[in-house]
């Protein structure tokens, strides 16, 4: 019965994914009115290959260290946001606000939009220009939600998949808890630095969107805080100088992919918002401080890893040997 349960939710789980992934491809060509894009679905194979896989050498079980079915899922996804964030930017003064020429914009959560009355005889190829912007570009919610399902479908899809072996109940929990701010922060760091960029600053979304697929390559590690090693106080023969990387291999490395992945270079895109192009409002002096505070908290937390290591092998050292 476990084995079969293992099997619904890896495969359920791959499933969504290519859903999603669907729905992003989907909106690109609608958006470029191009069916080219639609070549997109290729990058769908190897999760398909990685899923057949796992559920026929694995029985469906995650690894224990990195899940590729996420990172498969972020390559799959990650092109289709690129091409309409920065079809967003390139036709940020075309997209129509109110009502253009009978084309009305409203929020994604009404399900509809008032589009204009085409007679029957008329094909959609025959569009003008604004017409085509009005429809396919029309609201910006559209691209939002796209990014707030992959958020919480890694989330949910690295609660879903079938564990592998030596990660605990615990640990997991303790990861999703820390996923839910990261994904938090990746939201507002998209929404809010995208909405900063001016005009004339194609590059600036570039190196956005650079930082932000950065970000979202630390979801499919698991690194939980609480694996870490305890040291054995009985087995005093045990060598010290390992003693630190033995009992804290997994903290170092969560904070070292907290720092490295995303805070530091969050805080470096918005320093350089803040001093080179004077962009200054609360949201973005907000999260610097917050960026700013868990940088040090985490510089702090990995000295005090390391001198309590060294303190515990300096005592350890100054047992005398019976």
């Amino acid at each position: 019965m476990l084995c079969i349960f293992k099997f619904i939710s890896a495969i359920t789980t791959r499933l969504l994914f290519i859903f999603v992934s669907l729905l992003g491809i989907f909106r690109v060509t609608i958006v470029k009115w191009d069916d080219f894009y639609l070549l997109l679905t290729l990058l769908f194979l190897p999760l398909l290959v990685e899923m057949i896989i796992t559920l026929k050498c694995r029985k469906g079980q995650d690894y224990k260290w990195f899940s590729p079915a996420i990172f498969l899922f972020l390559i799959s996804v990650i092109p289709s946001i690129w091409i309409l964030e920065l079809d967003r930017q390139e036709h940020r003064d075309s997209i129509p606000q109110g009502n253009v020429n009978g084309f009305q914009c409203k929020k994604l959560g009404t399900w509809q939009y008032q589009l204009p009355k085409i007679p029957y005889n008329e094909t959609v190829g025959n569009l003008t220009s604004q017409q085509k912007v009005s429809i396919t570009r029309c609201p910006y919610d559209w691209i939002l939600a796209l990014h707030q399902s992959v958020l919480i479908l890694v989330i949910v899809g690295k609660w879903l998949l079938p564990k592998g072996g030596g990660v605990t109940r615990d640990e997991l929990s303790q990861l999703l808890i820390m996923f839910v701010g990261t994904a938090a922060d990746i939201l507002e760091f998209t929404s809010e630095t995208l909405s900063d960029v001016k005009d004339d600053s194609q590059q600036l979304v570039y190196i956005i969107l650079a930082v932000w697929t950065w970000s979202m390559l630390q979801f499919p590690l698991h690194l939980a805080g609480g694996n870490s090693i305890q040291p054995d106080t009985d087995d005093k023969e045990a060598p010290s100088e390992v003693s630190l990387l033995a009992k804290h291999s997994t903290d170092i490395l969560s904070i070292l992919v907290a720092l490295f992945i995303q805070d530091v270079p969050f805080l470096v895109v918005r320093l350089f918002f803040m001093i080179y192009f004077d962009v200054f409002h609360q949201m973005i002096l907000f999260f610097a401080i917050k960026n700013s505070l868990v940088v040090t908290l985490n510089l702090y937390r990995l000295v005090v890893i390391c001198l309590d290591s060294r303190s515990r092998a300096g005592r350890g050292s100054a047992v005398p040997s019976v």
